[in-house]
């Protein structure tokens, strides 16, 4: 074959590969119910005091001496999926919770492990073959994957980007993971401190006004901070104790997969 075909054939085989991957990474519809009771995540928000850091590093022994409780919230997240009559910040605190706890789950499933991409095969394909495309739960009726509710519920349904600083993908690099669970009367206040907390850890962000290393996020997400006429600069000076401007030379930081544990 010459290689002028074998490059066609390889091109036309990524783009496939991507238009299944975008079709993969978006939820299932969920037989959401005119009404359905709020669930607490109370049980969850005391696992997370026990068994997190207030730097957001986890016991995951911990977390499976518990196990019981833990599975038992799962489950109430599996059989309570988001209702119609639910408000905006009740159906994010409930996505956000899910996201984190699940995560938790698969780490568990896993455990020990070094790193949330250990997960799986040695050669993953995005949004197919992830740790992060794996159906290993249900929510309602539906198998579910974590690509499921980042990409097909948050970002779809909810277009609001500060997610970013909520969602935690057990790696050093990601947010920190709060020890409470999100609620709807807090959600406004903690995505905030979350997004504080986020941009002004030199861990995960190193800023000055000459120049800025910013954490993969916002290079990997840019459409998202980009929406609604903002800017990844215009997030940052949200958040960030040091200003930045055009002028500013952005660059981004290498991101660390290593575990999230205490």
């Amino acid at each position: 074959m010459k290689t002028s075909a074998i490059v066609a054939l390889a091109a036309g085989t990524l783009a496939a590969l991507a238009g299944v991957a975008w079709h993969l990474q978006s939820a299932p519809t969920l037989p959401y119910t005119a009404s359905r009771a709020l669930i607490s995540h109370g049980a969850y928000d005391q696992l997370l005091r026990r068994h997190v850091s207030a730097q957001g590093l986890v016991d995951y022994p911990g977390f499976r001496a518990d196990e019981a409780a833990f599975n038992q919230y799962l489950a109430l997240l599996s059989q309570n999926p988001p209702a119609a009559n639910w408000s905006r910040n009740d159906q994010l605190a409930y996505w956000i919770n899910a996201y984190n706890a699940y995560t938790i789950r698969l780490i568990l499933n896993h455990y020990p492990v070094k790193s949330i991409k250990d997960i799986g095969p040695r050669i993953q394909i995005p949004f197919l073959t992830t740790p992060w495309a794996d159906k290993f739960f249900r929510i309602g009726s539906q198998p579910m994957s974590l690509d499921n509710i980042e990409h097909g519920m948050l970002r779809q349904q909810f277009e609001d980007p500060r997610i970013h600083f909520a969602l935690v993908c057990a790696s050093l690099s990601c947010p920190r993971l709060r020890n409470e669970a999100y609620t709807a009367a807090q959600l406004d206040a903690q995505l905030a401190d979350q997004g504080h907390d986020f941009l002004n850890n030199p861990a995960k962000n190193k800023i000055s006004r000459p120049a800025a290393q910013l954490s993969k996020y916002f290079d990997w997400y840019k459409g998202d901070w980009e929406q609604n006429g903002q800017s990844v600069v215009q997030w940052v000076n949200r958040y960030s104790i040091v200003q930045i401007d055009g002028a500013t030379k952005i660059s981004y930081l290498d991101y660390n997969w290593g575990l999230n544990t205490q």
